[in-house]
């Protein structure tokens, strides 16, 4: 019997402290294939929980904020940039990686930059043992909901599989506002040590050579010259920019020397005439 697509939303749950209405998805969900009495078969969402965010199942949907998604995307983009004469670098944005600790489920970070990958794939999960090597970078961007897990459960696990650098961008509320702050562990024998952020609170990230800092609020690269990095859309819109004002000059110069052709065309005319003879 075919499969027939049949989505239930639980019932939303009340909070017992003070009554409010949870949204039961607020994490996201997980479709999974339920098998009935009568041997059809449906599928249904249900809800993620906390432990899900941290060790996440292929085809989980995770809610992500516009600036979680805006800062992904350009670290992304920088990172692969920097790192695209190395064949060997891979930078992956909420893929799932398997680790080769027994105890360790795998987790999805937000980006994870792996060195010495022999080989390319359209990864849905990157298996270490099966790779051969695993991330030596990895940056994480909290969401308000779910940062205990980035700031707690991830520092400790992310140091048992032995991942070189770890990065946070903890973006908490205070007050009616939010406040965004770079937090950064570096391996080493004795496990974690914090990163020490230069005097304009940049953390220097030795794997890719790049300075990581918020400016304003936003995320922002620099090279190891201090020179800041643009993101692709931001670069798009220049080299945009720049395409319009070239055309802008270009077509003030045309009508320059169409005005002239048209003057000089003119005193040829008056030149040619009687009266001028």
């Amino acid at each position: 019997m075919s499969d027939s697509m049949i989505v239930e939303r639980p019932t939303a749950v009340a909070d017992q402290t003070n009554g409010v209405q949870l949204d039961p998805f607020a994490y996201g969900w997980r479709e999974v294939q339920r098998t009935l009495s009568t041997g059809a078969t449906k599928r249904e969402r249900i809800p993620l929980t906390l432990h899900d965010i941290l060790h996440p199942q292929v085809g989980d949907f995770h809610v992500h904020t516009d600036e979680h998604e805006r800062f992904c995307i350009y670290l992304y983009n920088i990172l692969s940039m920097v790192l695209a004469n190395d064949p060997s670098a891979v930078v992956l944005h909420d893929t799932r990686v398997a680790w080769e600790h027994p105890e360790i489920a795998p987790h999805g970070p937000d980006i994870a930059v792996i060195f010495n990958v022999h080989r390319r794939s359209n990864w849905s999960t990157f298996d270490c043992a099966e790779e051969g090597t695993k991330p030596t970078l990895i940056i994480e961007i909290t969401s308000p909901k779910t940062r205990t897990v980035d700031l707690e459960d991830k520092v400790d696990e992310y140091e048992q599989v032995g991942v070189g650098f770890y990065v946070i961008v903890d973006i908490r509320r205070r007050g009616k506002g939010e406040v965004r702050e770079l937090a950064g562990r570096r391996l080493t024998p004795e496990g974690y040590v914090l990163m020490v952020a230069n005097q304009q609170g940049w953390l220097w990230l030795e794997p890719v050579q790049l300075w990581l800092s918020i400016r304003g609020t936003e995320l922002a690269c620099y090279d190891k010259n201090g020179i800041y990095i643009e993101g692709h859309l931001a670069a798009v819109a220049a080299r945009a920019a720049a395409a319009e004002a070239r055309a802008q000059a270009e077509a003030q110069i045309r009508r320059a020397l169409e005005a002239r052709l048209h003057e000089a065309e003119a005193e040829l005319r008056r030149l040619r005439t009687p009266n001028n003879q």
